[in-house]
């Protein structure tokens, strides 16, 4: 059982409502309602009453809930322990995997270069709210964030870096035409998502609402976990995807994928980088030159580099003829 659908149940009980629920944990409410019916099925048993204007448990959602509590806690504590092994506390950094996958390559080997005797380094990958929680918990001192929504970073140090791109992408053999598409156009194919709550599924949920539109009205919809395994399902022309363009500008120069926008779409998102000081790094020079090393993968007009990072990722996975 995932730990985030365990917390969407605790969370779900906890504010009595589905649709703050979502807003507290950053997802929709179909996605929570999702997650609850999955734990319902999971179980064999109705755990939420919904009958009343307040969700309340059911008593098989009391001994669910009060067990979950329990397994998140435990969670905590497991993370803080495994912390705690190293007598010499090292670089916990955690970011986006769009953003792991373009840059963590260059940011490792700036760093690296400059610093050829640290060996405390742990990386993590996460949604944007849970790299935030995982801040607060002092979990990490690094981290990067792909946003639209205002988070409430006052007790970090923070640097907004230049934002990301978000594109619809498809395979040649779809006959979309590069450029610019019209939504009507995207509703005839299966569209290709990560999990609920990743940056450019959330931005799209965003998108759709505005433009009056909705999901169902995809041919399908289809959810995969693997960022490469969505890039590889368009890339044999099975759909489209909403994704980072940096990630797949390698295969657009290639003409191996075709990008595209929506008019009226928003298509960026800001980036945000949060540092937790009052996490114990190795040193404070070591994490200062980290963070230097973050910057200055970003720090470039030239998306080249971008391509070339996001053209090895792709390679890797890319299916043989």
């Amino acid at each position: 059982m995932k730990s985030e659908y365990l917390h969407t149940l605790v969370e779900s009980i906890a504010t009595g409502s589905f649709s703050k629920a979502a807003e507290n944990l950053c997802v929709t409410q179909s996605a929570v309602s999702r997650r609850i019916k999955f734990i319902e099925d999971q179980y064999g048993f109705p755990l939420i009453d919904r009958s009343g204007p307040v969700l309340v448990p059911t008593e098989a959602g009391r001994i669910v809930l009060e067990k979950a509590e329990k397994m998140l806690s435990l969670e905590k504590e497991l993370l803080h322990d495994l912390q705690g092994i190293s007598s010499k506390p090292g670089i916990m950094f955690c970011c986006t995997p769009a953003f792991g996958v373009v840059y963590l390559t260059d940011i490792l080997k700036d760093f690296m270069l400059s610093n050829p005797d640290t060996t405390q380094l742990r990386f993590f990958f996460d949604m944007p709210d849970k790299v935030v929680d995982g801040m607060r918990e002092g979990l990490y001192q690094v981290g990067v964030i792909e946003h639209n929504e205002n988070f409430d970073l006052t007790e970090f140090d923070t640097f907004e870096m230049p934002g990301d791109e978000v594109v619809f992408v498809s395979a040649p053999e779809l006959g979309l035409a590069d450029g610019d598409v019209s939504i009507d156009q995207l509703m005839h194919h299966d569209l290709y998502t990560r999990k609920e709550g990743c940056c450019s599924s959330k931005l799209l949920d965003y998108n759709m609402k505005k433009l009056g539109r909705d999901y169902g009205e995809f041919s399908r919809v289809l959810y995969y976990d693997d960022l490469h395994l969505i890039i590889d399902s368009v890339r044999t022309g099975g759909g489209i995807a909403f994704i980072s363009r940096p990630v797949v500008q390698g295969l657009v120069k290639e003409g191996l994928l075709r990008q595209h926008r929506v008019p009226g779409f928003e298509h960026a998102y800001r980036r945000t980088l949060i540092v937790n000081r009052a996490v114990p790094a190795a040193e404070s020079l070591l994490l200062d030159n980290f963070i230097s090393s973050i910057l200055a993968a970003l720090d470039t007009s030239d998306t080249d580099l971008a391509a070339s990072r996001a053209t090895q990722f792709c390679t890797v996975y890319r299916p043989a003829a």
